[in-house]
């Protein structure tokens, strides 16, 4: 099995996005579980652990190494390096595609996968990520694509209660000049102490459910019409599995085929648990990558009906336990409704696969490389 590894480059950003640093401030309900958070972890990684960190991935066979941050391009010096010295052959990159144009080219056509953050059109990213955002991403990502870039090239969303979640897809999927090479979006649900200040629960009922068949219906269609299949994450894995009737564990691969490297080479399960000093997991210096502590979401998303196609939507959100349970349904009611959507469209996806509109092979993608799967 594959291990991917997130390394935190730095854990400074250059933005201050509305659902992430811009909401530091805001006073929020307790957790359920409190972890202890370490204080101690140093803002960009320590470059005298590099010697370990080549021995911890000279360890494994075949490494995949994600650069994270913060904003990992603040520190594009010591992700050259990394590259240049590291016994690793793939490597991806997530970004708020500000600072693409300072990594060289040589290097970011080295990245199988780069995740870039774009909430959608202009007025829906910059009133989330700031003003004048979105033009200049998108002309980062046009830049690396006419210097070459090949390798694939998500625009990855985050989804709040104003955000029309068929319209912003479309949006992206439909740019002139598109360097996107498929699309993920994340709810931002269920990962601080907010819910009370939010009106979540309607907004899912009456705008993103409904924005989610709607999306479906167009994806199927486009199978119908063009014979191929957008890159549309959230449905592209999940209806594979449905197809091949195949269970799964956490999607995106968190405490268990993917690790997060903190600063101090410290090992843990998921890129949202930095600092969680109770679930770190082993080091760089002492710890063999293929034998890392494997870390399974407990209840309730263990005894739910639909674990096996869900998987636990997040590690982080079971074990902290933001939200209240009312909060916790109406996300869960998410998933209950993609799965009845998807199931519902199968018999028509097998009928195009059947007739050789679209294969099996459409549907498959690189697994584990940053998208959660599950919004």
């Amino acid at each position: 099995m594959v291990v991917f590894f997130h390394i935190v480059v730095t854990d400074d950003c250059n933005l201050a996005c509305r659902y992430c640093r811009g909401a530091l401030f805001e006073e929020l309900d307790e957790p359920v579980c409190q972890s202890a958070i370490r204080d101690d972890l140093p803002i960009s990684f320590d470059e005298t652990l590099l010697k370990e960190l080549y021995r911890f991935l000279g360890s494994d066979p075949d490494p995949v190494l994600t650069f994270i941050g913060g904003e990992p391009l603040l520190n594009t010096g010591l992700i050259c390096r990394i590259m240049d010295e590291a016994p690793c052959s793939r490597y991806m990159l997530q970004t708020n595609g500000l600072l693409l144009d300072r990594l060289p080219g040589a290097y970011h056509n080295r990245l199988e996968t780069i995740l870039v953050s774009i909430d959608g059109d202009a007025a829906q990213n910059d009133a989330n990520r700031g003003d004048g955002v979105y033009e200049r991403v998108l002309a980062n990502a046009r830049m690396i694509r006419s210097q070459g870039y090949r390798g694939e090239l998500i625009a990855r969303m985050t989804v709040c209660e104003d955000m029309d979640i068929r319209a912003m897809v479309r949006h992206l999927q439909e740019l002139q000049e598109n360097p996107f090479s498929s699309i993920h979006w994340q709810l931002d649900a269920n990962f601080r102490g907010d819910y009370a200040a939010r009106n979540a629960s309607v907004w899912i009922a009456e705008s993103y459910n409904p924005g989610i068949s709607a999306l479906l219906q167009d994806w199927v269609s486009h199978m119908q019409v063009h014979g191929e299949v957008p890159g549309w994450y959230p449905f592209l894995q999940t209806t594979e599995d449905l197809l091949t009737d195949s269970p799964t564990h956490l999607r995106c691969g968190s405490g268990l085929t993917n690790y997060t490297i903190q600063t101090d080479g410290s090992i843990i399960p998921c890129p949202i648990m930095i600092g969680m000093a109770d679930y770190t997991l082993g080091t760089i210096s002492t710890s063999n990558p293929l034998a890392l502590p494997q870390v399974q979401p407990g209840s309730p998303c263990r005894d739910c009906a639909i674990l096996t196609f869900c998987g636990g939507r997040c590690l982080y959100s079971n074990i902290v336990k933001p939200w209240p349970d009312d909060g916790v349904r109406a996300v869960c009611s998410t998933i209950y409704h993609l799965r009845a959507e998807l199931c519902g469209h199968l018999p028509t996806i097998r009928r195009l696969i059947a007739d050789g509109r679209v294969n099996m092979a459409s549907f498959r993608h690189t697994r584990y490389n940053g998208c959660e799967i599950i919004p």
